[in-house]
């Protein structure tokens, strides 16, 4: 995310999936119980910062956001919009959408006058329904404003590998993002009951892990199955290190759908992902979300693989139960699978766009660049417990093995799920990967017919696109 190189054959959209069920969704990171962070007071009663840059004509600008006003993003990204009146006189009007903002609202208005001039969302669903229909225009010029640190402009401030990437580049090569906001996935466990556990280094390692859970009488891994895109870790995140950022994209935008069955990485990948459910939790796949979340929470399983949003998530759900439970967050990445040779890493940028139609381009660039003054960006990962694309801000004490790995040179960036949630809008995902994959987690079918299944339904699917 930051050090570690992006590829340049990371897959190139993604689309209508919700990426975050939640991504530390919830008012309890800027709570007062016995999980609030300790830095959400400090930050909510700083005095503001200075802009960088003053709107010379725009008083103000109106902002569709996908986060709603009581998440702890909501709390800081409000305290950065009063800051702002403060210092430029510039009001911002926001609507409070939520994740789905970009669908239900952004994209039936792209056609009309009434959108927004500045929106939020991860780069691949920006991507793929925003940009790719003409609805952005160039932040390039963003990067040259000054954040209001000296002469610190925002390229100084950004990790290059945040934006610095294709899947962020228009038609004309114009990046149409500027992040804010980084996330990855893991293997997360509690110290406190599970031990301090290494990185393992094989499947078998690995394996031995959810052995060991089992013979301790807990079950092994929580999965809310009724969660598409959680459904979907598993075999992605293998496939991927079989065939490296833009393997499983490449096969799945393959007319003929031959590309699944002539690369033997991904039969190894279906071969080693059928070998997990039998570690699920009882009722993973009838349970409605987060009720397996909160069970591991709970303390009823070992594992939960999810994104890096699971200890903001899951702290506000303890912090809600009142209890004083407190979990020690520990995390681990995916080993490599026998006769893998890419050492990949997933990581998501999720940013601000200003729309083609702004009325306020002006203003809305402005802030982009005071968001991310060190003083307001610092409230990300104080108060929502996240990462941010700044390399000398705070890492959450819970997200610092998932910065390691993200930071490893070693490592092979891959955008999220190989952006294959993207493809055609996300209709290949729902018509194609998502009945093959839930067979497969279910036992319905054998890795080979996982394959083979993907082969035919791929093609079938791009011979009805015409």
């Amino acid at each position: 995310m930051r050090v570690g190189r992006l590829t340049t054959v990371m897959s190139a959209t993604a689309g209508v999936a919700l990426l975050l069920a939640g991504c530390g969704g919830g008012d309890a990171a800027g709570g007062t119980g016995e999980n609030a962070l300790p830095g959400v007071d400090q930050f909510l009663n700083a005095p503001c910062p200075e802009a960088g840059v003053k709107p010379a004509a725009d008083k103000e600008f109106k902002y569709w956001s996908m986060w709603t006003a009581d998440e702890p993003q909501g709390k800081v990204l409000q305290k950065a919009f009063k800051c702002f009146q403060e210092k430029t006189g510039v009001k911002v009007d926001v609507q409070w959408l939520g994740r789905k903002a970009y669908t239900q609202n952004l994209v039936p208005a792209l056609n009309t006058d009434a959108v927004p001039d500045l929106f939020d969302q991860d780069v691949s669903k920006v991507g793929a329904a925003i940009m790719t229909p003409g609805g952005t225009q160039s932040v390039d010029d963003v990067f040259a404003m000054k954040v209001g640190e000296g002469d610190k402009t925002v390229k100084d401030v950004l990790s290059p590998s945040s934006y610095d990437f294709p899947q962020n580049k228009d038609r004309e090569g114009h990046n149409f993002m500027v992040p804010y906001t980084i996330q990855s996935s893991a293997w997360w466990f509690n110290k406190d009951t599970a031990g301090d556990i290494q990185q393992p280094k094989t499947m078998d390692e690995m394996v031995g892990l959810f052995d060991k859970a089992k013979s301790d009488g807990k079950a092994a891994i929580s999965l809310d199955g009724d969660i598409p895109f959680y459904n979907m870790y598993f075999y992605t995140q293998l496939a991927e290190r079989y065939v490296g950022a833009g393997g499983i994209y490449k096969a799945a935008t393959d007319k003929t759908g031959q590309a699944w069955k002539t690369e033997p990485g991904f039969l190894k990948a279906a071969t080693e992902t059928a070998k997990l459910p039998k570690y699920f939790i009882d009722g993973w796949d009838a349970a409605k979300f987060p009720q397996v979340q909160q069970r591991w929470a709970d303390g009823d399983s070992r594992f939960l693989y999810v994104g890096s949003w699971a200890p903001s998530e899951t702290r506000e759900y303890l912090d809600k139960q009142g209890a004083g439970t407190k979990i020690n967050y520990g995390s681990f990445q995916f080993p490599m699978p026998e006769g893998a040779t890419h050492d990949t890493v997933e990581q998501m940028s999720i940013g601000f766009s200003v729309t083609k139609k702004a009325k306020h381009a002006e203003a809305a660039k402005a802030f982009i660049a005071y968001f991310l003054n060190k003083d307001l960006l610092s409230g990300i990962p104080a108060v929502a417990d996240n990462l941010v694309p700044r390399a000398d801000l705070a890492v959450p004490d819970d997200l610092k093995q998932v910065k390691a790995a993200l930071d490893d040179p070693k490592k092979e960036h891959v955008l999220q799920y190989d952006g294959i949630d993207g493809i055609a809008g996300g209709k290949w995902q729902t018509d194609v990967f998502d009945p093959a994959d839930i067979a497969l987690l279910k036992g319905q079918i054998t890795p080979q017919q996982f394959v083979e299944q993907l082969a035919t339904k791929g093609a079938e699917f791009w011979k009805n696109q015409g």
